[in-house]
């Protein structure tokens, strides 16, 4: 069996959900936030292959005035994704930044998200040392990744790297350097769909944000 581990992006994921479109009427797709991460992994699993590990890239939102339900659903989806089996999140940051509009001159702040890109950079590269898979699928387009899956490819040519792109999507650096590609669709993201209420193991009930139904 070939063994897999999958690695995604979460804001690469989350604004590509954000972005998409559906149909003439212009609906998003938020009623694909509340996503089963695993088994949207295992979805793209070939008979003979198993799935070893899902890590989930992301950051916590602490501030969000235009959206005060923001910092609420993320958690609760966290919390979410930690009851799933074969899960691990790693978490990232973000900074406050000043920034001074080009128009009228007047700063306001701004927050950027860090330390997503070198995380899952890190993890690649070790899980690839530790010979932790056989194959590592990427769900992401940010082209900062193309140094790593460039290098696991140079010290590891047994193993492979494969990119999944989010909605709306695309790094033609990531598709020419990794050894195949595919695009997450929405079939996948329908069948991979968490319960709407969760139980923990401490017995407190998650529910998925009623913005997301």
């Amino acid at each position: 069996m070939q063994r897999v581990a999958v690695y995604i992006d979460g804001f690469n994921l989350y604004y590509g959900l954000k972005s998409k479109r559906l149909g003439w009427k212009g609906k998003r797709w938020p009623c694909y936030y509340w996503l089963d991460i695993r088994r949207m992994s295992e979805r793209f699993l070939k008979p003979n292959q198993s799935l070893e590990i899902v890590r989930y890239f992301t950051a916590r939102v602490r501030h969000a005035p235009d959206d005060p339900g923001k910092v609420h659903r993320q958690n609760t989806f966290i919390e979410a994704l930690d009851t799933l089996p074969d899960v691990t999140i790693h978490e990232g940051y973000f900074v406050e930044k000043n920034r001074k509009c080009s128009q009228c001159g007047s700063t306001y702040k701004s927050y950027e998200e860090k330390m997503t890109d070198v995380n899952i950079a890190m993890r690649l590269l070790t899980d690839a040392q530790d010979d932790i898979f056989d194959i590592a699928i990427i769900i992401s387009a940010d082209g900062d990744l193309a140094g790593p899956v460039a290098e696991i490819r140079r010290r590891y040519p047994g193993k492979k790297v494969v990119i999944a792109f989010p909605p709306d999507r695309n790094s033609v650096r990531l598709q020419k350097l990794a050894d195949g590609f595919v695009r997450l669709r929405q079939h996948t993201l329908r069948a991979s769909q968490l319960p709407q209420t969760i139980t923990r193991s401490d017995g407190r009930m998650l529910q998925i944000p009623q913005a997301w139904r």
